[in-house]
Parts: structure tokens; C-alpha cells; sequence
């Protein structure tokens, strides 16, 4: 796979406040990474950063080998979606989709025009008088018929129903298996973007916790659930992610546990059951829990 970008030791400062520190990964071509965390753990800060609209207080940053600010070369590659997209109002949705070709080279006209039809988006309305689906709509579209190499949706569809964002998650996948591209999606709707990526970064205030892919991810922890001296005796010695305890019985969350590991829990008598991406990531960015990334 080739490196189409490289973060490395980046640290943003506004003002007392750390939003990213000293942040190192890099990103692939043709992958769809999850940027993941709660809101404020500093995902639209990395994504302003790696965009070239916000520069870095310390560390480096290199798109497609050179620094994105103010860099035309390789902006030009890059769409950037979020969800406070901002346009001016007396502009009409047809004028968004007439002005993108000046923005976007690999911009796709017949593939917007279906994308309108599948999300019911009236062109000529004025973005102002639009509904926030509606809003989210636009954005959505932009971003995928745009087909930059590296494009990233900073939330754009939390706007939509449940029925609008999966079609957006549907039109996604497709599409980037057409037109290859490296897509990097922030969100907090863990569960449902989950089967879409192939790598994960969580962030938390400003930290990157996990860099990792999603297919190792997602064995990576298992839930003990039993009479609580069993579950205790059971991972005494063990990293241990979360824990819960009802009276007498006991939900403990471990790292990943080997075959011999899982078939000696059930002989003791414990229940094993998986951990979603999404409780993954809610755990580990639990204050009470971070000791475990620490160890």
C-alpha cells in the first residue's frame, strides 16, 4: 500500500487549550479509515490540520510527499465535508452542484444528478430555506461525487434519519469500490459505520489512543460475565479493560484472549461474549478505564 500521508509528533495549542497532542500516524491509499471519539477529543482539529486550514504548533504533516497549507498541488486532491459546511445563502443546491467542477477535477455531473434523486434533494431551493437533512444532504453529495483521493466527512450526515444515512453508507461503499479512494469518516455513530472500515484511529482529548486495523480491532477484547470470585480469580493478573458488578456476579471486560484462554473461562463456568467497535471505544475512553492503555 502506498502512503499517501504522514503525521508525525503533531501537537495543535489554542491558547491553555491542547486539541491535538503529538499525534503520529499515517494513511493509505485506497482504505476507509473511522476517526473516532466524543465530541471535543479533537477529531475536526486533526482533520482542519491535515487539510492545510489550520497550522500545527509543533510536528510535521505531509500530504502526497509536501505540507497541505496553502499548497494548490495538493489541496487539489483533497475534499474536505463537515458538518458546519457553510454557503452563502443566496445560493440555490443547483449552483452548489454547477460551481464543484472549479473545485473538484475528478467531479462526477451524472453521478451527483443520481445522488440527488436517491436523497430527495430539491436543486432549486436556496441553502437557507433548506431543512439540516437536507443541509447534510448537500454535503454528503459534494463528498462523494466529488471522487477526490483523499476525502474526509467530518459528520456531515448527522443531519440525516437513520433511513438517509444508511443510504449514504451504502452509496459509499459502492462507489469506492468503483473509484478507488482513501475516505477517512469522524463520527460517534460507532455501531453503524463499523462493517464499513478497514482501519481505525480513536482520539481522545487530543491523544491517539488506538491506530490499528478494524479487522484486529475487533477481537481484540472480550466480556467475562459470572459469580464475581470466579470472574476475579479468572483475570487476576490481566489487563483489564472494564468492570461492572451487580451483587454477586461480576462483567469484566479483557484484553484478547487465546483459544486455550476462552475454552478454560467457559470450563469455570463464565459467559464469553464479543465487544463491539463501539463499546471497544466507549471503554477506552472512559477516564476509569484508560489505565488499561497505559499498562
Amino acid at each position: 500500500m502506498t502512503t499517501i500521508a504522514r503525521v508525525t509528533d503533531v501537537t495543535k495549542r489554542f491558547r491553555h487549550v491542547t486539541a491535538v497532542d503529538d499525534v503520529s500516524f499515517t494513511l493509505e491509499e485506497g482504505k476507509i479509515y473511522g476517526l473516532l471519539g466524543r465530541n471535543g477529543a479533537g477529531k475536526t482539529t486533526l482533520m482542519s490540520l491535515l487539510t492545510g486550514q489550520e497550522f500545527a504548533s509543533s510536528g510535521t504533516i505531509e500530504l502526497y510527499g509536501s505540507s497541505p497549507v496553502e499548497n494548490a498541488r495538493v489541496l487539489e486532491h483533497i475534499s474536505f465535508i463537515k458538518e458546519s459546511q457553510r454557503y452563502p445563502d443566496d445560493f440555490k443546491v443547483k449552483h452548489i452542484l454547477h460551481s464543484a467542477p472549479w473545485f473538484f477535477t475528478n467531479w462526477d455531473a451524472e453521478y451527483a444528478q443520481e445522488l440527488v434523486a436517491d436523497f430527495r434533494l430539491p436543486v432549486d431551493r436556496k441553502i437557507k430555506k433548506l431543512s439540516r437533512g437536507q443541509l447534510s444532504a448537500v454535503g454528503v453529495i459534494v463528498g462523494l461525487a466529488s471522487r477526490a483521493p483523499l476525502t474526509f466527512f467530518d459528520e456531515p450526515y448527522l443531519g440525516l434519519d437513520a433511513v438517509a444515512r444508511q443510504l449514504f453508507y451504502d452509496r459509499l461503499l459502492a462507489d469506492v469500490a468503483e473509484h478507488p479512494r482513501t475516505v477517512v469518516l469522524s463520527t460517534h455513530l460507532i455501531d453503524e459505520v463499523s462493517n464499513l472500515l478497514e482501519h481505525v484511529l480513536v482520539i481522545d482529548e487530543g491523544r491517539l489512543l488506538i491506530d490499528e486495523s478494524a479487522e484486529d480491532l475487533r477481537g481484540s477484547a472480550t466480556t467475562l460475565v459470572g459469580a464475581a470470585s470466579v470472574v476475579d480469580g479468572f483475570v487476576a493478573g490481566r489487563d483489564v479493560i472494564h468492570r461492572e458488578g451487580l451483587g454477586g456476579l461480576a462483567s469484566v471486560t479483557v484484553g484478547r484472549l487465546t483459544d486455550a484462554e476462552r475454552a478454560e473461562a467457559r470450563a469455570a463456568g463464565l459467559e464469553l461474549a464479543p465487544v463491539s467497535l463501539q463499546q471497544l471505544v466507549v471503554r477506552l475512553t472512559n477516564s476509569s478505564d484508560k489505565e488499561y492503555l497505559a499498562s
